[in-house]
């Protein structure tokens, strides 16, 4: 019997998709495990494995085509024998509408869904594999749901996310409905301006329309929703890093023969990851309706890529050596650009870096990246008259940072415990070593 190939949900975020290419035409017999195609999600390019085994009947997207929408059908796959016209009367089946969920009440479990990879493909209690989807792999992880009890509404009865959301969605239906008309009513969503209404405005000016790819549109979404209910607020200092500059000179003179060369970068991603070691109550993150203390410093570092940016996470810094952080950054920035980070490599972490400094900018103000409680807005280290400590005043190098806390997370006097302990590891730079 001929099987459509749905597009999959290769991230938690993901809601359509570009196939930038096939890896298999058709005829090519395919396994289990075979690789099909590469499709770019919102924020990288992913392989996409074949689940069922047979012949390519008819490849349904052509390669380039962007836009393609969750569980929309993308090829169909043959059984052995089976003749190509089947392909052609295939339909595509049926999915059934996901309840839906309160705003409020889903927020906290999306982010458990998105920290976690997705599991194992899970077997029944007589050892046959179950096919289901990585994503309803993953919502079925969150929720406690047996997918060895589920019927599959996809190809060859292979599980999808409707079927382990409509499993759980009874608890959510006995929900009295005048509750979601109340939470609706009490928290209107504020109109944006049309496309339309807008081009009204620049009427014969001369412009080019950018259409949104989703990388755009998933960062227009979390920034707005960062800046929307994070209650944020932002601590200043600035350190001098004289000391640091001529230590980072004498190691790199030292690792030259080892092709190793330290950015001021490093430093500070050693110095937050030993700080949020120092002050363990501000290594946290929001989690809706309670806070995850983390124990290990996983900090993330913007990177900023044609387009976007991602936020790679350096797992365990706190316990790595300043080379070993220096190759994995340089590592995960260079993937970023060419989009080949897989997810687990940039979700997660509790505290962000976002450096500036590079490109001239002295000061700004960073958006908080949830679930994280805090981001580090790094400026340029200028030559700037100071006072000492005898008085006098002698020139200094002097680097400007802004913390952006979350609130709900981390307050005023802790956030300043943060801030005080990454300066003094900058100020103090040998101490990071020890």
């Amino acid at each position: 019997m001929a099987t459509q190939i749905l597009m999959p949900a290769l991230s938690p975020t993901m809601e359509e998709g570009t196939l930038a290419k096939w890896l298999v035409k058709e005829g090519d017999t395919v396994s289990s495990g075979d690789i099909l195609a590469e499709i770019e999600t919102d924020k990288a390019t992913m392989e996409f494995e074949a689940v069922d085994e047979g012949v390519v009947g008819k490849l349904l997207v052509a390669e380039g085509t962007s836009g393609v929408k969750v569980n929309d059908p993308i090829a169909v796959i043959l059984d052995e024998g089976e003749d190509a016209s089947a392909a052609e009367a295939t339909k595509a089946p049926k999915v059934a509408p996901a309840p839906e969920t309160p705003k409020a009440e889903s927020a906290p479990k999306a982010e458990a869904v998105s920290a976690a990879p997705a599991p194992a493909a899970p077997q029944s209690t007589d050892g046959k594999r179950i096919f289901a989807s990585p994503l309803a792999r993953r919502i079925a992880a969150d929720k406690g749901i047996d997918l060895s009890s589920l019927s599959g509404s996809g190809p060859k009865g292979r599980i999808v996310k409707a079927d382990v959301e409509a499993a759980q969605g009874g608890a959510k239906a006995a929900a009295p409905a005048a509750q979601s008309t109340a939470t609706t009513a009490s928290a209107p969503a504020m109109q944006q301006p049309s496309a339309s209404a807008i081009a009204k405005m620049y009427e014969g000016r001369a412009y080019e329309e950018i259409e949104l790819n989703g990388m755009r549109k998933t960062i227009a979404a979390r920034l707005t929703e960062a800046k929307q209910t994070i209650p944020h607020f932002y601590l200043r200092r600035s350190v001098k890093l004289d000391a640091l500059m001529e230590f980072r000179s004498q190691l790199n003179k030292q690792l030259e023969g080892r092709g190793v060369k330290l950015s001021v970068n490093d430093f500070i991603i050693k110095a937050c990851a030993l700080a949020l070691q120092a002050v363990p109550d501000a290594n946290a993150v929001w989690a809706g309706d309670r806070v995850f203390k983390m124990k290990a410093s996983d900090v993330a570092v913007a990177v900023a890529i044609e387009g976007g940016l991602f936020t790679p996470v350096l797992q365990d810094a706190e316990s790595k050596s300043l080379s070993a952080l220096s190759a994995e950054m340089k590592d995960l920035a260079k993937r970023a650009r060419d989009r080949k980070l897989a997810p687990h490599e940039y979700q997660g972490g509790s505290f962000a870096i976002s450096n500036l400094g590079m490109m001239g900018i002295e000061n700004f103000d960073a958006v908080i990246n949830p679930p994280h409680g805090a981001i580090l807005a790094v400026g340029a280290g200028i030559k700037t008259p100071v006072v000492n400590d005898a008085g006098e005043i002698e020139v200094a190098t002097v680097m400007s940072m802004t913390l952006s806390v979350d609130h709900r997370v981390i307050d005023g006097a802790l956030g300043a415990d943060l801030l005080k302990s990454i300066c003094e590891n900058l100020e103090n730079p040998m101490l990071m070593l020890a």
